[in-house]
């Protein structure tokens, strides 16, 4: 079986498995650009764990890692009248609540006394839909603080949230990824990577310290190795998740797969 990223460019598949790889993603990312430093600048993944509550149903929630409903988990029986003893109290019938944890990493840089010169920002579908105000206000508070920003969007689906407006793009297509970087020296201007689905992704420049040259991030290796290392070559590839594509993109992807053996 062929092991290889069937795609020249984004897996439009990995968006099935986005947790996973966001998470293999970002130690990529933080290990590619923490070789090629100067002197003094260290990078860092970091996480944030936000609570979320949901009805018992679950029907309004997506969450990154859930409670498994069962006692050994920590979620006790419902206890009905019948197995008090006899003459006691009567436990009161509680309301359910499940909790989620929305786990949100990103990769920081940093200078020798730990202040952040630069956010690198893996967008997850929670970015590009109930968390954008979130993540959008998050994002302003980096370059009020001087601080350099990078948004990665590898993600079909979701509303558009990186910090370019989307009339200033040359295409509305699903079928491309985005990349914008903006300098806090120059916030108004941005840099924008905008890749067809058929493509290859860029390899970005990455902005330090004014003083320092910028870094080139390379993302298409570490794409085509989480696809590989990931084992995604042994999942279902009969169905892209995400915004239906073109009739013309649904075919082209449709032979990726086919001479990939994978259909």
């Amino acid at each position: 079986m062929n092991k290889n990223n069937p795609f020249p460019g984004m897996n439009p598949f990995l968006e099935r498995f986005w947790p996973d790889v966001h998470t293999t993603l970002i130690s990529y990312i933080r290990d590619a650009i923490a070789e090629n430093l100067p002197l003094g600048l260290k990078a860092r993944s970091e996480e944030q764990v936000t609570l979320a509550e949901e009805d018992v149903d679950g029907k309004n929630a997506r969450a990154d890692v859930a409670v498994v409903e069962a006692w050994k988990h920590g979620i006790a029986p419902r206890w009905e009248p019948a197995q008090e003893a006899a003459g006691g109290v009567i436990a009161t019938e509680p309301a359910y609540v499940i909790v989620n944890e929305e786990v949100e990493r990103w990769i920081e840089i940093l200078d020798p006394h730990g202040r952040v010169i630069t956010v690198i920002e893996i967008l997850s579908p929670v970015n590009k839909s109930d968390g954008w105000q979130r993540y959008v206000a998050k994002r302003q508070s980096y370059l009020a603080g001087g601080v350099n920003v990078v948004e990665i969007d590898l993600l079909r689906g979701g509303s558009h949230a990186v910090a370019v407006p989307a009339d200033c793009l040359k295409s509305v297509s699903v079928a491309r990824t985005l990349v914008c970087v903006t300098r806090a020296a120059n916030p108004a201007r941005k840099e924008v990577y905008e890749t067809p689905l058929r493509e290859m992704l860029p390899n970005v420049r990455i902005p330090l310290r004014q003083s320092d040259a910028d870094v080139i991030l390379a993302l298409q290796p570490l794409v085509d190795r989480c696809y590989r290392m990931g084992g995604y070559f042994n999942e279902n590839h009969r169905l892209v998740p995400g915004p239906q594509l073109g009739v013309e993109d649904q075919a082209w992807v449709a032979e990726q797969v086919q001479a990939a053996g994978l259909s």
